[in-house]
């Protein structure tokens, strides 16, 4: 069961609470979804559109999709990239409807969601998912069906009365903000013993050892529990500068839990 983090808890009762009120008042929130063709007088909707939702089941699994990829997600980015992942996503999300499909409004979290999908299939890219809790498939096969889906739906030829475009946009700014951060995979341990020395080293703070090694791993992620036992065991194995700056600021991370 994932853990509950700050921001993607913080999201979703957002989107709860803004459902709820919509629901309620169907009227005002039309102020607030985004309609390419009324960006100019309303350019507030780009964002706020992704707080509101078309029906129960729309918000039930955006919300649900985010709950079970957001902690570990947000986890490896930290809280400030991680929240620049889901704007920037959901921006794009905007951005691509305005461009392939100018006529249709859109409402939902899906694209902002898509981009932290695709950051949990670039950190983990074998992790075996449950479609349905059935079907098993990688991390990375999802996104490929998930695109090939999106695209198909774009043309025509796909369920209509979906934001498909703004799916997309959701990877592709998911994408952009992954490579400008420079983030690695998780998997990318190997490398060739003349790339050693090109790997950054960081002199750790006074300290800091004895506060990694009291990190609470039974409350993290499994997936971000495997890696802090790999670079816990490094740090045994090595000590603190034996450590890059990469795995030194991901302890980091969890040393406040």
């Amino acid at each position: 069961m994932p853990r509950f983090s700050k921001w993607t808890g913080l999201i979703i009762i957002a989107n709860i609470a803004v459902y709820l009120w919509s629901s309620q008042a169907p009227e005002q929130a039309d102020a607030f979804a985004f309609v390419p063709a009324r960006f100019i007088a309303r350019p507030w909707t780009a964002f706020t559109y992704m707080f509101l939702h078309a029906n129960f089941s729309h918000i039930f699994f955006n919300m649900l999709v985010l709950f079970f990829f957001g902690p570990q997600v947000e986890d490896r980015l930290g809280s400030g990239r991680y929240l620049t992942l889901y704007f920037v996503s959901g921006l794009f999300g905007a951005a691509t409807s305005m461009l392939f499909s100018p006529l249709a409004g859109i409402v939902g979290a899906s694209a902002a969601v898509f981009g932290v999908e695709l950051a949990f299939a670039y950190f983990w890219p074998r992790a075996q998912l449950l479609i349905w809790g059935i079907v098993p498939v990688e991390a990375r096969t999802l996104i490929i069906i998930m695109t090939i889906i999106s695209v198909l739906g774009g043309v025509g030829l796909g369920m209509q009365n979906v934001a498909h475009f703004a799916h997309l946009g959701g990877f592709l700014g998911g994408w952009l903000v992954l490579k400008v951060f420079g983030v690695r995979r998780f998997e990318d341990k190997l490398r060739p013993s003349n790339m050693q020395a090109q790997i950054r080293k960081a002199s750790p703070p006074a300290g800091a050892a004895e506060r990694w090694k009291q990190i609470p791993l039974d409350r993290l992620h499994p997936v971000n529990r495997e890696e802090a036992e790999r670079v816990l065991a490094k740090l045994d194995a090595g000590g603190p500068t034996g450590l890059t700056a990469e795995e030194q600021a991901f302890l980091d991370r969890f040393t406040s839990m």
